[in-house]
């Protein structure tokens, strides 16, 4: 065992450890709910965390990781999150591969390792994590709840049941009675994605 602590192997086992726990953090905070992910990320993290009592570790290394944790923070916050984000995934591959040292001249990752890893992290972090931000952020097209109280015309006769245009998109809608093509209509219920309309009376306009 003290062989493997002291062989160039281990710095890079904990950095994977380290790496592996950014990465699964960055996705739980995404996807809160079952906390497996949550729990990984904190048994990864935690294994990298024992690493610094065998070997030492660069402080500054770790205020870069800090900075990147809260470039994160503001990449979900803020409108224009790219930037922030990018930045996030930059600081925290530069401070992970820099953290724990050695007695020995030189990194105590593997330059290649380094390399290769920081590479799959800023993929991740553009891809992966960027399209669960803008996944979020995204309101369903199709939500009836967006269009209660609307005003909209009938696109097709409603015998009862028939389409209506309505802020901007066509939904299948029903009335209490037939309602001709060009009237307005007012949203009143849902039944699913089945809006429930009434005629509009007087010369109310469809908001544009």
């Amino acid at each position: 065992m003290a062989a493997f602590l002291e062989s160039a192997l281990f710095p890079n086992l904990l950095y994977l450890l380290l790496v592996a726990g950014i990465w699964l953090a960055a996705l739980a905070v995404l996807s809160p709910g079952t906390g497996v992910l949550e729990l990984l990320a904190l048994m990864t993290l935690a294994g990298a965390g024992l690493g610094t009592l065998v070997l030492p570790f660069n402080l500054w290394a770790l205020i870069v990781l800090a900075a990147g944790i809260v470039f994160y923070i503001l990449s979900l916050r803020l409108e224009k999150f790219e930037p922030w984000l990018l930045l996030s995934a930059l600081t925290l591959s530069l401070g992970s591969v820099f953290l724990f040292d050695t007695p020995e001249p030189g990194p105590a990752v593997s330059p290649l390792l380094a390399l290769l890893v920081s590479l799959l992290t800023l993929g991740y972090f553009w891809l992966a994590v960027r399209s669960s931000i803008k996944a979020q952020r995204t309101r369903p097209s199709l939500d009836p709840s967006n269009v209660l109280g609307k005003i909209g015309d009938v696109r097709t006769a409603l015998d009862l049941t028939g389409s209506i245009y309505v802020a901007g998109e066509l939904w299948t809608a029903r009335a209490e009675r037939p309602i001709q093509v060009g009237e307005k209509v007012r949203v009143v219920d849902r039944d699913g994605l089945l809006l429930l309309v009434e005629p509009v009376e007087g010369n109310e306009s469809v908001p544009s």
